[in-house]
C-alpha cells in the first residue's frame, strides 16, 4: 500500500522529517504490519518534486483496516494533509536481501501496466524471477513483488542499505524503518 503527498516547491520538507522523527517509532509495533517504509522525495536533493510517500507491506489485510480507519495513524495524515488517494496492491512475494538486518536509507519503485491481451501468469513469473535477481544484488535491503489486478499493473519495490545504482522507476530517501513483521513476511 502507499500514499502519495505531493508538497509545494518551496515547502520546508523539515516538517516531514521531523514528524517522520517524532511519530515514526508508533509503527515500530503494528499488529499486521511487515514492513513501513517512511519514504520522502525530495527536490532540495535533486528529485523532482517535493513528496511524502509511505509504503507498506502488510501481512494481513485486517491491519491495513485497522491503520485506515481504525483511528490514530492515517487520521493523523488526513487532518495535517487531507485524504489522499491510497493505492494497495495484492502481494505476490517479498524476499529479504544480503543487507536485510542493515538500515535502509533508499528505495526504488517501479511501476508497469501488463498488456490487456496478455494472460497476466507471464508477466508476473517474469517479475519474480527479476525479484530473485533483485536481491541478489549489493546492497539490496529486502524486495517486493505486487499486483493491482483492478489496473493489471504490477510494481516491483526494493529497499536499499545504500545509494542504488542505476535502476528504473521512482527513487526515494528512507527516513525511518518499521519491521514488526519481517519474520512473517520474508519467509
Amino acid at each position: 500500500m502507499q500514499y502519495e503527498i505531493t508538497l509545494p516547491a518551496d515547502y520546508d520538507m523539515g516538517i516531514i522529517r521531523r514528524r517522520v522523527e517524532t511519530f515514526g517509532d508508533r509503527t515500530d509495533e503494528f499488529e499486521g504490519l511487515g514492513v513501513k517504509a517512511y519514504l520522502v522525495q525530495d527536490q532540495a536533493n535533486g528529485a523532482v518534486v517535493n513528496q511524502y510517500a509511505p509504503f507498506y507491506l502488510w501481512n494481513e489485510g485486517a491491519g491495513m483496516g485497522r491503520f485506515l480507519w481504525g483511528g490514530g495513524f492515517f487520521s493523523g495524515i488526513c487532518k495535517s494533509f487531507g485524504r489522499p488517494i491510497v493505492r494497495h496492491w495484492t502481494g505476490v512475494e517479498a524476499l529479504a536481501g544480503a543487507e536485510v538486518d542493515q538500515p535502509a536509507v533508499a528505495a526504488t519503485k517501479n511501476l508497469w501496466q501488463l498488456p490487456a491481451e496478455v494472460d497476466p501468469a507471464g508477466p508476473v513469473a517474469d517479475a519474480l524471477d527479476g525479484l530473485k535477481r533483485t536481491v541478489e544484488l549489493p546492497g539490496v535491503h529486502s524486495s517486493a513483488i505486487a499486483v493491482d489486478p483492478a489496473r493489471w499493473e504490477l510494481v516491483h519495490f526494493t529497499l536499499w542499505s545504500g545509494e542504488p545504482g542505476i535502476m528504473p522507476g521512482t527513487r526515494y530517501q528512507v527516513l525511518h524503518l518499521s519491521t514488526p513483521g519481517t519474520k512473517d513476511l520474508f519467509r
